[in-house]
């Protein structure tokens, strides 16, 4: 039987008296039943003798409890709350390990913490996603649009009645019957208005705009179609008939034209050569594409196309020239907001301003679980395929855990934040206008470049 580690803290001994006092049990026959004497038992619940392996177990089995609970303790969720909320106030120089000492003694608060902490979280998200909504959803931009426009005609009439005394009764008519229409075109207008912005804003499986609509049938594909992987391009129109998630016609084009990429980089470099090779190197995108004679930008965009199972936990941004999110595959610990908007201290950013360079860091996104990263981010230009047309600059990034072993940098981890609207990050030199998670005094303004 394996032997569990040894307690990370003296309070297993306070869950060892608690438990025993609770099924009225004494020292001497708790103390016959683990194999210890009595004067042992007295000194470990007392917290003066730290225990483990099979010592635990034996106190486990005799109080007729998990061994994890009194290695743990109840409170082994609190914990994780509490730590979670404090990595949020970097500048209060919090000491992590006092949590569990707060979640054991207070119960009470540390729970009262930890469901501040989500609702905080949940607030968060629901800002980005607003924050989203009003920066890319098109369908908004019409509909405003349309308001402004009837405000705009109606004016137009009004200033001309007004201005033009002259004018002839039937010039009066057809003014008066524009603005009528007009009015009635805008109380339409707003009222349609109204109900788009009650409509609820992210609930699982809406999706608001094509873009939505494309990285909702990537994820649900979980990023990997086998179905182009044997048998390429063919599959596509296939794949895209069968989907109950692309619903608009713009939806369907825009997955059309990324699913064709696919089958072109799956062709240049076959999912069982990219699989093996990743076995044997890893994932450092720089000497996979050493290893596969690839261009680094085909190795980084087949590592986001790999299932789960092959790659393990991957993160994936790509990027215009001008910023905008192309896609996007998510990893725990790092938010990803939709559109433009996203942190100039990304090493995505970084990677457009120099072209063909490959940039490793290690990178923790403020506001996030206490998480490191190690990020690659490539810039490519692409040259342009007519005379008088201007190359495209891209760029994308790569996401995958610190720990899974890579020749992780040796700087400490770069403070990065998702956007500067929800960033709580004080005193940030890139921060292009307030956050919403900042006290007014704190917020300061927009920095100008």
């Amino acid at each position: 039987m394996a032997k569990i580690a040894l307690a990370e803290t003296g309070l297993i001994g306070t869950r060892v008296r608690e438990r025993r006092l609770a099924l009225a049990l004494k020292q001497t026959d708790l103390a016959r039943a683990a194999e210890i004497s009595p004067s042992y038992l007295n000194l470990i619940e007392h917290n003066r003798r730290r225990i483990g392996g099979s010592l635990v177990l034996r106190l486990a089995r005799a109080l007729g409890v998990e061994p994890a609970l009194l290695t743990q303790g109840a409170a082994a969720g609190l914990v994780s709350g509490v730590q979670a909320a404090a990595q949020g106030y970097s500048e209060l120089a919090l000491d992590l390990e006092e949590a569990a000492e707060l979640a054991e003694r207070f119960p009470g608060w540390a729970e009262l913490i930890t469901k501040d902490q989500a609702r905080l979280a949940e607030l968060e998200e629901q800002v980005q996603r607003l924050t989203d909504r009003l920066a890319h959803d098109p369908d908004l931009a019409g509909r405003l649009h349309e308001v402004l426009s009837m405000v705009t005609a109606i004016r137009s009439s009004a200033s001309i009645l007004m201005e033009t005394p002259e004018l002839e009764p039937e010039w009066q008519h057809r003014f008066h019957r524009n603005i009528n229409e007009d009015s009635d075109r805008l109380a339409q207008g707003a009222e349609a208005l109204v109900a788009y912005l009650d409509a609820p804003v992210g609930q699982a499986g809406q999706m608001q705009t094509p873009l939505d609509e494309v990285d909702g049938f990537w994820a649900a594909h979980g990023h990997h179609f086998p179905q182009i992987e044997a048998r390429g391009a063919e599959a596509v129109a296939e794949l895209i008939a069968a989907s109950d998630v692309l619903v608009s016609e713009q939806a369907r084009a825009m997955a059309r034209e990324r699913l064709g990429h696919y089958a072109q980089e799956a062709e240049a470099l076959p999912l069982a050569e990219i699989a093996a090779a990743v076995a044997d190197q890893g994932t450092d995108v720089l000497r996979l594409a050493q290893h596969l004679d690839q261009p680094v930008a085909r190795v980084m965009r087949r590592l986001s196309h790999l299932p789960q199972e092959v790659i393990g936990e991957l993160g994936y941004l790509s990027c215009d020239g001008a910023g905008a999110i192309l896609s996007r595959r998510a990893i725990a610990g790092f938010a990803m907001p939709r559109g433009s908007g996203g942190c100039p201290r990304w090493p995505l950013y970084l990677a457009l301003g120099q072209p063909g360079a490959v940039i490793r860091v290690e990178i923790q996104q403020a506001g996030q679980e206490a998480r490191h990263l190690l990020a690659y981010a490539h810039g490519e230009m692409i040259p342009a395929a007519q005379y008088g047309q201007p190359s495209l600059h891209r760029a994308q990034m790569i996401l995958v855990p610190a720990e899974r072993g890579d020749a992780t940098p040796s700087e400490p981890a770069r403070q990065v934040g998702m956007t500067c609207r929800v960033c709580p990050v004080a005193g940030c030199s890139a921060r292009r206008e307030p956050s919403l998670l900042q006290n007014p005094a704190d917020r300061g303004a927009a920095k100008e470049f």
